[in-house]
């Protein structure tokens, strides 16, 4: 089984800057002819506040002929309490009817493939418990098949023992949860995006990947990040195990988010910093 993932697309009818990656992208995906399409959240510019942006971003999905999944990410469903746009029940129904659920279960053949909306996790929203309790049952009735996992944001940035990073991961309990899970059901791949750095590794029998964006990269905005710049999408190739594979895709513009942000996520008009623009 092939899936490819695609993350971080910040789609806008209003702010157009990335759109234009759509077409190279969705022309490779169909020449690709994966079984499924997973996109792993951003999928918008501001589905969290705008209708329309969710709309818009669900129209280009649509014009894919493979089937396609998508987990939600900041943008499109709100993010840690405090920020400028905190996950809570309008963004989450919002999302819920203009995209669809927020988090899956497939069983395709000897794999079970699963997404979350890990902007729950640490938001303590109340259905924060409820979707740890749903992925601990889900694994555990999982009957032998092997298991990939797919959200937005990764559980960690340098180290699984790493304290708060905030924006970027998890938060030290939530995560260790996680983790726990994923070595007691042997997962073989956790697989995420919201970096805009495309980077594999290994964390005990999991594989680990960020996809890279299909929208833009970060120049001196954010420190470094392992791995490296790219724009593109990963390949994940399910067979005995997983071989997965980050792509660069041609026809595609790296866009600089340093030259932009203020016209895509204007600072001085929000007290959000930089890093919500990620």
């Amino acid at each position: 089984m092939k899936i490819i993932q695609i993350s971080d697309t910040h789609f806008s009818p209003s702010k157009p800057h990335f759109n234009g990656n759509w077409d190279p992208i969705r022309q490779w995906i169909e020449d690709e002819q994966p079984d499924l399409v997973i996109h792993t959240g951003d999928l918008s510019v501001d589905g969290a506040d705008l209708d329309e942006d969710l709309s818009f971003s669900m129209a280009l999905l649509g014009e894919l002929t493979v089937p396609v999944l998508v987990v939600p990410g900041n943008h499109d469903v709100g993010h840690m309490p405090g920020s400028h746009q905190p996950v809570d029940d309008l963004r989450l129904t919002r999302w819920r009817d203009l995209v669809g659920p927020d988090r899956f279960a497939k069983d395709i053949g000897d794999w079970l493939i699963i997404g979350i909306n890990s902007l729950l996790i640490g938001s303590g929203h109340v259905e924060e418990e409820a979707q740890r309790r749903w992925l601990s049952e889900t694994l555990a009735n999982r009957d032998g098949r092997r298991v990939v996992i797919f959200a937005h944001k990764p559980l960690f940035v340098d180290d699984p023992n790493e304290g708060d990073n905030g924006y970027w991961g998890a938060a030290p309990g939530p995560r260790r949860e996680i983790l726990d899970l994923l070595k007691e059901h042997q997962v073989a791949l956790f697989a995420s995006g919201h970096l805009h750095w495309a980077w594999q590794g290994m964390l005990g029998e999991t594989q680990l990947v960020w996809a890279p964006p299909t929208s833009f990269i970060i120049d001196k905005l954010e420190r470094e990040m392992p791995g490296r710049r790219l724009v593109g999408a990963a390949i994940h190739r399910l067979g005995t195990g997983v071989d997965s594979e980050l792509v660069s895709v041609a026809g595609t513009t790296a866009h600089v988010l340093d030259e932009v942000i203020d016209e895509v996520y204007p600072r001085n008009s929000t007290a959000a910093s930089v890093e919500a623009a990620q």
